[in-house]
């Protein structure tokens, strides 16, 4: 990765645009930047975001199958070849001056006359007794991280959607039996991916039940149904969702909706002039990594249309 030593950052300078994040759409957003000829900075916490925990990435035009590490490790090469800097930081708070934007870190401030908001979205948590006690011990949100340890040892996957459909067949690759646990009367995957798992022996779905403990002495060792039953698992791999890191722009005044997902126009423009947004952090119905990518696209274009109609030199 073409990164910037923080030290040698000259904190006078500004930036046509800061993209805040790490994942597909920050990415996306930095290579069309460039394209525009914007002097760009990418500023994130973990490069590669959500997806590069995914086991299989069949959904992105273009590419027929890949994993969510190597779909990111095409996005890095982009970006390289365009020399489009990256720093691994994560930014506090964000003020606004007259003409640009101040992004404080923990250790640097930058500058910059417009940014996008790329910030993607954090695993929900069941909040149940037990969950954080074995986090790391049993307890995971990631099969393609953890997944290894389980060889021959029987899991459950907790959640109905694709994402947690997906965890299920990549943990079956070595697992003894997963079971899809699942409050609902019928897993909502996308139609191959149920088939599949329904096809796949190891793989068992318990629908209509809620875990509503982990217990275990240095591992997990059961759950807890909410009919009272315990039920022995060796992990815990929780997917039910995720929550938009939309922290910092509602610090600064961009307007949520009740989801705390940040508003934008189809412009990918928030209610602040010069802040757009873009990916799992906005409102946009449909979270996948190619409409996220389509989003930061939009939102670069929109930043260097604010530089030109501001008349602020690029």
């Amino acid at each position: 990765m073409f990164n910037i030593d923080m030290e040698g950052i000259d904190p006078e300078k500004t930036y046509d645009l800061i993209v805040l994040g790490g994942g597909p759409t920050a990415i996306g957003c930095a290579i069309y930047a460039a394209r525009f000829a914007l002097d760009v900075l990418v500023i994130g916490k973990i490069f590669g975001g959500l997806i590069a925990t995914t086991h299989l990435v069949e959904n992105y035009p273009g590419i027929t199958s890949t994993s969510g590490q190597g779909l990111m490790e095409m996005f890095k090469e982009h970006m390289n070849s365009l020399r489009i800097p990256y720093i691994t930081d994560e930014i506090r708070s964000i003020e606004k001056t007259s003409d640009h934007f101040i992004l404080h870190s923990f250790f640097q401030k930058f500058k910059t006359k417009s940014v996008v908001i790329a910030t993607g979205s954090e695993r929900k948590k069941l909040v149940i007794p037990g969950e954080d006690q074995f986090a790391g011990r049993g307890v995971s949100y990631c099969a393609t991280c953890d997944g290894p340890f389980y060889k021959d040892k029987t899991v459950c996957v907790i959640g109905g959607s694709d994402s947690a459909a997906k965890e299920a067949l990549f943990l079956s690759q070595n697992v003894k039996k997963v079971y899809i646990i699942y409050r609902g009367e019928e897993i909502r995957a996308e139609p191959i991916n149920k088939r599949r798992v329904k096809e796949i022996p190891n793989i068992e779905i318990i629908y209509k039940t809620k875990i509503v403990e982990i217990k275990g002495d240095s591992t997990v060792k059961s759950v807890i149904f909410d009919n009272g039953k315990e039920f022995e698992v060796d992990g815990v791999f929780i997917e039910v969702g995720a929550n938009p890191n939309s922290d910092l722009a509602k610090r600064i005044g961009v307007k949520t909706n009740e989801k705390e997902e940040i508003m934008i126009s189809r412009k990918s423009e928030t209610n602040i002039p010069g802040v757009f947004a873009a990916g799992d952090v906005a409102d946009a119905p449909f979270k996948q990594a190619i409409t996220g990518v389509a989003e930061g696209v939009v939102a670069a274009y929109s930043a260097f249309d604010y530089i030109k109609e501001m008349n602020i030199e690029y």
